[in-house]
Protein backbone atom coordinates (compact mmCIF):
# COMPACT_ATOMS: atom_id res chain seq x y z
CA UNK A 1 0.00 0.00 0.00
CA UNK A 2 1.39 3.40 -0.92
CA UNK A 3 1.93 6.06 1.68
CA UNK A 4 -0.61 8.62 0.52
CA UNK A 5 -1.53 11.55 2.72
CA UNK A 6 -4.95 10.45 3.94
CA UNK A 7 -6.37 13.77 5.01
CA UNK A 8 -7.90 16.70 3.20
CA UNK A 9 -7.56 20.45 3.68
CA UNK A 10 -10.21 22.51 5.47
CA UNK A 11 -11.22 24.01 2.10
CA UNK A 12 -11.58 20.55 0.52
CA UNK A 13 -13.53 19.39 3.54
CA UNK A 14 -15.98 22.30 3.30
CA UNK A 15 -16.49 21.75 -0.44
CA UNK A 16 -16.98 17.99 0.02
CA UNK A 17 -19.48 18.44 2.86
CA UNK A 18 -21.48 20.92 0.77
CA UNK A 19 -21.55 18.46 -2.14
CA UNK A 20 -22.58 15.56 0.11
CA UNK A 21 -25.32 17.67 1.72
CA UNK A 22 -26.68 18.71 -1.68
CA UNK A 23 -26.78 15.07 -2.84
CA UNK A 24 -28.33 13.99 0.49
CA UNK A 25 -31.10 16.56 0.13
CA UNK A 26 -31.68 15.72 -3.55
CA UNK A 27 -32.26 12.00 -2.81
CA UNK A 28 -34.32 11.69 0.41
CA UNK A 29 -35.62 8.28 -0.72
CA UNK A 30 -32.17 6.81 -0.02
CA UNK A 31 -32.16 7.68 3.68
CA UNK A 32 -35.67 8.11 5.04
CA UNK A 33 -35.73 9.27 8.64
CA UNK A 34 -32.06 10.36 8.68
CA UNK A 35 -31.24 14.04 9.24
CA UNK A 36 -28.29 15.68 7.51
CA UNK A 37 -27.27 17.42 10.75
CA UNK A 38 -26.76 14.01 12.39
CA UNK A 39 -24.62 12.88 9.45
CA UNK A 40 -22.62 16.14 9.53
CA UNK A 41 -22.01 15.75 13.26
CA UNK A 42 -20.75 12.18 12.75
CA UNK A 43 -18.49 13.28 9.88
CA UNK A 44 -17.07 16.08 12.04
CA UNK A 45 -16.12 13.53 14.70
CA UNK A 46 -14.45 11.26 12.09
CA UNK A 47 -12.52 13.65 9.81
CA UNK A 48 -10.23 10.82 8.68
CA UNK A 49 -13.20 9.31 6.82
CA UNK A 50 -13.57 12.44 4.68
CA UNK A 51 -10.47 11.39 2.73
CA UNK A 52 -12.17 8.12 1.76
CA UNK A 53 -15.38 9.92 0.80
CA UNK A 54 -13.31 12.29 -1.34
CA UNK A 55 -11.71 9.30 -3.07
CA UNK A 56 -15.15 7.86 -3.75
CA UNK A 57 -16.25 11.19 -5.18
CA UNK A 58 -13.13 11.79 -7.30
CA UNK A 59 -13.42 8.39 -8.96
CA UNK A 60 -17.05 8.97 -9.92
CA UNK A 61 -18.85 7.09 -7.16
CA UNK A 62 -21.19 9.86 -5.98
CA UNK A 63 -21.34 8.57 -2.37
CA UNK A 64 -24.54 9.03 -0.41
CA UNK A 65 -26.01 7.85 2.88
CA UNK A 66 -28.17 4.75 2.41
CA UNK A 67 -28.89 3.78 6.01
CA UNK A 68 -27.70 3.24 9.55
CA UNK A 69 -25.89 0.06 10.55
CA UNK A 70 -27.33 -1.69 13.58
CA UNK A 71 -26.28 -1.98 16.35
CA UNK A 72 -23.23 0.31 15.85
CA UNK A 73 -25.28 3.29 14.67
CA UNK A 74 -22.75 3.99 11.90
CA UNK A 75 -24.00 5.87 8.85
CA UNK A 76 -23.59 3.74 5.72
CA UNK A 77 -22.43 5.38 2.48
CA UNK A 78 -22.63 3.57 -0.87
CA UNK A 79 -21.44 4.65 -4.29
CA UNK A 80 -24.72 5.86 -5.81
CA UNK A 81 -23.59 6.95 -9.27
CA UNK A 82 -26.10 5.81 -11.91
CA UNK A 83 -23.41 3.72 -13.63
CA UNK A 84 -20.38 1.94 -12.20
CA UNK A 85 -17.80 4.60 -11.21
CA UNK A 86 -15.91 5.69 -14.33
CA UNK A 87 -12.64 6.31 -12.47
CA UNK A 88 -12.43 2.67 -11.33
CA UNK A 89 -13.14 0.78 -14.56
CA UNK A 90 -11.04 -1.75 -16.47
CA UNK A 91 -9.57 -3.41 -13.36
CA UNK A 92 -9.43 -7.14 -12.70
CA UNK A 93 -10.62 -8.51 -9.37
CA UNK A 94 -7.56 -8.85 -7.09
CA UNK A 95 -3.76 -8.87 -6.91
CA UNK A 96 -3.54 -12.62 -7.49
CA UNK A 97 -5.52 -12.26 -10.71
CA UNK A 98 -3.43 -9.27 -11.81
CA UNK A 99 -0.16 -11.11 -11.16
CA UNK A 100 -1.42 -14.18 -13.02
CA UNK A 101 -2.03 -12.27 -16.26
CA UNK A 102 0.85 -12.72 -18.69
CA UNK A 103 -0.27 -10.16 -21.29
CA UNK A 104 -2.57 -7.14 -21.52
CA UNK A 105 -2.56 -6.54 -17.79
CA UNK A 106 -5.04 -3.96 -16.50
CA UNK A 107 -3.71 -0.95 -14.61
CA UNK A 108 -4.83 -2.28 -11.23
CA UNK A 109 -7.30 -4.50 -9.36
CA UNK A 110 -10.45 -3.64 -7.45
CA UNK A 111 -9.51 -5.21 -4.11
CA UNK A 112 -6.29 -3.18 -3.82
CA UNK A 113 -7.92 0.02 -5.04
CA UNK A 114 -10.76 -0.29 -2.52
CA UNK A 115 -8.26 -0.95 0.29
CA UNK A 116 -6.19 2.06 -0.75
CA UNK A 117 -9.35 4.20 -0.76
CA UNK A 118 -10.30 2.99 2.72
CA UNK A 119 -13.57 1.42 1.57
CA UNK A 120 -14.91 -2.10 1.00
CA UNK A 121 -16.53 -3.68 -2.04
CA UNK A 122 -20.29 -4.08 -1.81
CA UNK A 123 -21.45 -7.59 -1.00
CA UNK A 124 -24.23 -9.17 -3.06
CA UNK A 125 -26.70 -8.32 -0.29
CA UNK A 126 -25.54 -4.69 -0.20
CA UNK A 127 -25.68 -4.45 -3.99
CA UNK A 128 -29.26 -5.70 -4.00
CA UNK A 129 -30.14 -3.19 -1.26
CA UNK A 130 -28.67 -0.41 -3.42
CA UNK A 131 -30.86 -1.52 -6.31
CA UNK A 132 -33.95 -1.12 -4.11
CA UNK A 133 -33.12 2.61 -3.93
CA UNK A 134 -33.10 3.17 -7.70
CA UNK A 135 -31.89 1.78 -11.01
CA UNK A 136 -28.10 1.45 -11.08
CA UNK A 137 -25.73 -0.19 -13.58
CA UNK A 138 -28.22 -0.33 -16.44
CA UNK A 139 -25.37 0.02 -18.96
CA UNK A 140 -22.39 -1.06 -16.85
CA UNK A 141 -21.59 -3.73 -14.26
CA UNK A 142 -19.85 -3.75 -10.88
CA UNK A 143 -17.55 -6.28 -9.26
CA UNK A 144 -18.79 -7.32 -5.80
CA UNK A 145 -17.09 -8.99 -2.85
CA UNK A 146 -16.55 -12.59 -3.89
CA UNK A 147 -16.82 -15.48 -1.41
CA UNK A 148 -13.47 -17.20 -0.74
CA UNK A 149 -14.70 -20.56 -2.07
CA UNK A 150 -15.47 -19.04 -5.49
CA UNK A 151 -12.28 -17.00 -5.56
CA UNK A 152 -10.18 -20.07 -4.67
CA UNK A 153 -11.42 -21.70 -7.87
CA UNK A 154 -10.39 -18.68 -9.97
CA UNK A 155 -13.73 -16.92 -10.22
CA UNK A 156 -15.11 -13.57 -9.14
CA UNK A 157 -18.63 -12.14 -9.01
CA UNK A 158 -20.22 -9.05 -10.53
CA UNK A 159 -23.73 -7.65 -10.84
CA UNK A 160 -25.77 -5.35 -13.02
CA UNK A 161 -29.36 -4.36 -13.70
CA UNK A 162 -31.01 -5.30 -16.98
CA UNK A 163 -34.67 -5.72 -17.91
CA UNK A 164 -35.56 -4.17 -14.54
CA UNK A 165 -33.96 -7.15 -12.78
CA UNK A 166 -30.71 -7.44 -10.78
CA UNK A 167 -28.42 -10.14 -12.14
CA UNK A 168 -25.48 -11.86 -10.45
CA UNK A 169 -22.78 -13.28 -12.74
CA UNK A 170 -19.31 -14.78 -12.61
CA UNK A 171 -16.11 -14.24 -14.58
CA UNK A 172 -12.52 -15.27 -14.27
CA UNK A 173 -11.01 -12.97 -11.66
CA UNK A 174 -8.36 -11.90 -14.17
CA UNK A 175 -10.91 -10.49 -16.63
CA UNK A 176 -11.54 -6.78 -16.98
CA UNK A 177 -13.86 -4.64 -19.07
CA UNK A 178 -14.22 -0.97 -19.94
CA UNK A 179 -17.78 -1.00 -18.59
CA UNK A 180 -17.04 -2.72 -15.26
CA UNK A 181 -15.76 -1.10 -12.08
CA UNK A 182 -16.75 -1.64 -8.46
CA UNK A 183 -19.01 0.04 -5.97
CA UNK A 184 -17.86 0.63 -2.44
CA UNK A 185 -19.29 0.98 1.03
CA UNK A 186 -17.99 3.18 3.86
CA UNK A 187 -19.37 3.08 7.39
CA UNK A 188 -18.93 6.12 9.62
Amino acid sequence: MSKLKKSISPEESTALLELLQTRFEKHPERHAGIKWQDVATRLASHPEKLWSLKQMEQTGGEPDVVGIEEPSGAFVFYDCAPESPAGRRSYCYDREALDARKANKPANNVVDVALEMGIELLTEEEYRKLQELGSFDTKTSSWIKTPAAIRKLGGALFCDRRYNHVFLYHNGADSYYAARAFRGVLKI
